[in-house]
């Protein structure tokens, strides 16, 4: 064997045995946010589809989990056996996408339990589906793999679908529901308006006296920052009008009438950077932290072209996510570390 031969070998070593110091560092009591999939349904290079991982007490949840998020979390050696539950926030392909690899490969890592798949109607379809389409993979791993010690409960490896109807609103102007306990921790639906998808649901995650909500996908809807009021942090949607018309624009020019006109449709159901903005500050969130960024990694995007007049209005901590990006929510405290894998 040739020294080439020898560094690929320990390359794939690395990926699969990942010995304790390449293994994502042990986590503080808190909340602990990891966007393993920031941009919208285009491809971009460097960004997976929807998806944002949160880790408390010890257990792992996603808010969706679109096309390639699933290797994110893998190449960062997140604990995928610990995964709890998926959080979906509507049946858009572009946040549903990644659900059946990530379900098996956290079942192959060792997951004990079966997934929960929690969201508004049709998730239990999107389970079902999924389990089937798996069904001959997982039955092919357990006859090679189940020896030594090794156990592959198929039951374990399946989705659950819990199906969250439609809450109705409350006394505070919000559409809210409970959704998940588990000890200390306490995940919250809440409606949001993605018309003409309906339901679809933002998720708040409180922990400790920690709290971080995700919008999913929304046009600006006032209620979100009723429930979301006092968060750490707010991690929010962001499209901006200005740019998506540049895009019909330039593919009405090149004839291709579709695709204009699709696009055009996406200025009725999602929030620009300002809106977000302005949703944060009603909220009165410590930070806001925007994502499912549609136009990034396109030829006429910049940051400075596509956050500008957010800086209009009472001060506010907010920032661009990228893939890989991790929040800190220690337990018990208001400290709010970003960091980056």
């Amino acid at each position: 064997m040739n020294w080439r031969s020898l560094g690929m070998a320990a390359a794939i070593l690395a990926l699969w045995v990942a010995p304790a110091a390449a293994q994502a560092p042990p986590v503080p009591d808190g909340l602990k946010v990891i966007f393993c999939g920031t941009s919208g349904p285009l491809p971009i290079p460097g960004r997976a589809k929807a998806c944002v991982a949160i880790q408390a007490g010890g257990s792992l949840y996603l808010v969706d989990v679109g096309p390639e998020s699933t290797k994110n979390l893998m190449l960062w050696r997140l604990p995928l056996a610990t995964a709890k539950a998926v959080f979906i926030t509507h049946l858009h392909s572009d946040h549903i996408g990644d659900l059946g690899e990530f379900n098996m490969q956290s079942w192959v890592a060792g997951r004990p339990a079966p997934l929960a798949v929690v969201g508004p109607p049709g998730v239990e379809k999107l389970a079902q589906g999924f389990n089937l389409a798996y069904e001959n993979d997982h039955g092919f791993r357990k006859a090679h793999h189940e020896h030594g010690g090794f156990t592959f409960p198929i039951p374990a490896g399946l989705l659950r679908a819990q199906v969250v109807q439609s809450p109705k609103v409350g006394a505070s102007g919000a559409a809210t529901a409970t959704v998940w306990r588990d000890g200390p921790l306490t995940v919250t639906a809440i409606v949001v308006a993605h018309d003409p998808i309906k339901p679809a649901f933002a998720y708040r995650f409180d922990y400790k006296g920690r709290s971080v909500v995700v919008s999913g996908d929304t046009r600006k809807w006032p209620p979100l920052a009723i429930a979301a009021k006092g968060a750490d942090v707010l991690i929010h949607e962001a499209q901006n009008s200005d740019m998506t018309r540049m895009m019909v624009q330039g593919l009405t020019t090149m004839g291709n009438a579709r695709a204009a006109s699709m696009m055009t449709d996406t200025l009725s159901y999602h929030t620009t950077p300002v809106e977000a903005a302005d949703i944060a500050r009603m909220a009165g969130v410590k930070a806001l932290v925007l994502y499912h960024l549609t136009q990034s990694g396109l030829p006429f995007y910049t940051p400075q072209g596509f956050t500008r007049g957010m800086e209009v209005g009472a001060q506010l901590d907010w920032r661009l996510s990228k893939d890989g990006m991790t929040i800190d929510l220690p337990a018990g405290g208001g400290e709010i570390r970003f960091g980056q894998f």
